[in-house]
């Protein structure tokens, strides 16, 4: 019983003191020193192990054999979060199944300028405008090799002053310095905060470029899980092309969603910022998309659902819908690390 209550008393404190007092100040600020509290914690003999029993619901029932891999349990941490993999450890440790790093640049860039994150409390919701902002993936590296047992997934990009034109470079030389580091791999076409990104989505530049893709990793000793991210917005007949263009180019599957650029419905006084909308306002968007994938592919390929999950119920709507696996990001700012623990007790 003392797990338990020490978990349900971190829970009441989450809610009613902690998320209160971060939420008082800039949210790129305590992002940051979340990160530092994080890791200095863990420099305490004992406390990864405390946090671990608290919150890691180890049970192989729990384990999902998808695209080759193992992942422990179905609840990752999205990318975004842990950009420059610099605390995918201790984060592991709140009770994720697997961590994605990223989005990850072949150079470092500092990404849009400031202020670029914007919470809205009213709705449950972010709006962030960061613009690929990450170390390069060569740092990313470094970390990286210092992992023991954490499922990693590499989520890539182009960097700003690439034209699509040179697009495919970019994610060549992401690929090939991640390989021997990350588990699978995640090609982002899909965010709204790099200009001219999106347009890759299109049929013919993102079939070149997965093409491409998958001729590098033919070549590697072991292929890798390829994966797709994205976006909410797309139509229909787009969304055709996605499954189409998987069937092509026979990568592993799909993340969707990324951020939208939609909005409605919202009362946030941050509504009209610029940028990708997270949180609960995309959750039916998204379940609409994996939805969609699922039904119209007869679930030719696996799906990553994430979007919205601020609960154990909206886990599991993705789930219904045909996601294999699911990522949280705002969800978990929003909710904290109990969401993992509740979410996994009920697939149980």
């Amino acid at each position: 019983m003392i797990i338990p209550l020490r978990r349900d008393i971190f829970c009441v404190m989450y809610r009613f003191i902690i998320r209160p007092l971060l939420f008082l100040f800039d949210p790129e600020q305590v992002h940051h020193f979340t990160f530092k509290m994080i890791r200095y914690i863990h420099y305490i003999p004992g406390v990864g192990a405390l946090i671990r029993s608290l919150f890691y619901h180890n049970n192989p029932k729990l384990a999902r054999n998808l695209f080759g891999l193992t992942f422990p349990n179905p609840v990752g941490l999205a990318a975004g979060f842990d950009k420059d993999a610099k605390l995918f450890g201790p984060l592991a440790n709140f009770g994720f199944g697997f961590i994605e790093i990223g989005t990850l640049t072949p150079k470092g860039q500092p990404g849009n300028p400031k202020k670029r994150l914007f919470r809205l409390p009213a709705d449950q919701a972010l709006i962030n405008r960061m613009g690929f902002n990450n170390e390069g993936v060569d740092a990313a590296v470094k970390r990286l090799k210092k992992n023991k047992n954490v499922l990693i997934g590499g989520n890539i990009g182009k960097n700003k002053s690439t034209s699509n034109e040179d697009a495919i470079q970019d994610y060549q030389y992401c690929f090939r310095a991640l390989y021997d580091y990350v588990d699978y791999f995640v090609v982002n076409v899909s965010s709204p905060n790099t200009p001219n990104l999106r347009a890759l989505q299109d049929k013919a530049p993102l079939t070149h470029l997965l093409n491409t893709l998958q001729e590098d990793n033919r070549k590697t000793s072991k292929p890798k899980p390829i994966l797709l991210k994205i976006a909410p917005d797309l139509t229909d007949e787009q969304l055709m092309d996605i499954i189409d263009i998987v069937a092509q180019t026979k990568i592993a599957g799909v993340i969707a969603t990324n951020t939208t650029i939609v909005r409605k419905n919202l009362q946030d006084q941050n509504q009209n910022e610029l940028g990708g909308l997270s949180g609960k306002p995309l959750k039916n968007r998204s379940t609409e998309v994996i939805r969609f994938l699922a039904e119209k592919s007869n679930k030719a390929f696996p799906i990553i659902g994430v979007g919205g999950i601020h609960s154990v119920d909206d886990a599991l709507e993705k789930l219904d819908a045909g996601a294999d696996l699911i990522q949280l990001y705002t969800g978990f700012i929003y909710e904290g690390p109990q969401l993992i623990k509740d979410i996994n007790k009920a697939l149980l």
